[in-house]
């Protein structure tokens, strides 16, 4: 472990309301899963110095805040970028509590066979892909543990989020965490597929890969706010937290 100092999650503000409305989402059948976006980033925005090299950027105690809230979400989501650059693990290591089930959005396929995920027995991941995978290497990957599920791509050829969010409350799934990277952020936000929000502000500057961009591209296109936002310090860290405005 990075270190010992524990946090107490009853100190913060935006714990209480989200477990609420998590608790509501899994009583609601209103075709999707609730969705929370969770990511770090530095003061200049930026999640990691390319798309190919991460980096750490918030404090052990905003870590063992991850966690826990990645213990209270039925699934833990992020593209196949994150597994290339980092083979994570996407468990609760740093906090007691249940493991979320990976869920990983991966449109041709590329998902290691011999990755960590692949390597856990009791979290199998999900996989989301398309048509334009190739049908061998989905064959590999159920034959190793994984369950795969085909869904259509949209406009600007990602997985359509709209049809995949539907596929993975019929799997039980009633709570979602999307972490990254930045294209899978940038997805949720265009998408209005975000219920709520809390993002980590680390006090460094990269000037490098940006967690948000071109969100209001064309130039008319409205901001998305978070309503009622409140923050949070930890260790130097600004945690900023609120459900988004969907408008």
């Amino acid at each position: 472990m990075r270190g010992t100092a524990v946090i107490d999650p009853t100190e913060f503000g935006f714990i209480e309301p989200l477990l609420k409305r998590l608790q509501e989402s899994s009583r609601a059948r209103n075709g999707r899963p609730f969705v929370t976006l969770s990511y770090a980033q530095s003061l200049d925005g930026s999640i990691a110095v390319d798309p190919s090299h991460t980096c750490c950027l918030s404090s052990w105690r905003s870590l063992q805040l991850t966690h826990f809230l990645r213990s209270r979400h039925d699934a833990l989501l992020v593209g196949i970028n994150t597994i290339l650059a980092d083979d994570p693990q996407l468990t609760v290591r740093h906090w007691p509590g249940p493991s979320p089930r990976p869920v990983v959005l991966d449109k041709f396929l590329r998902m290691p066979c011999d990755s960590r995920l692949l390597r856990q027995p009791l979290r199998k991941p999900i996989i989301i892909t398309s048509d334009a995978a190739p049908v061998q290497h989905r064959q590999r990957l159920m034959e190793s543990g994984a369950q795969v599920l085909v869904a259509p791509l949209d406009a600007e050829g990602m997985v359509d989020l709209a049809s995949t969010l539907p596929l993975l409350q019929e799997e039980g799934l009633r709570s979602i965490m999307v972490e990254g990277g930045g294209c899978v952020i940038n997805h949720f936000l265009r998408e209005r597929l975000v219920d709520y929000c809390v993002i980590t502000i680390a006090p460094k500057l990269i000037g490098g890969f940006k967690a948000v961009s071109e969100l209001c591209q064309p130039a008319d296109q409205p901001p998305l706010s978070i309503r009622e936002c409140q923050y949070q310090v930890l260790d130097g860290d600004l945690i900023a937290f609120g459900p988004l405005d969907p408008a």
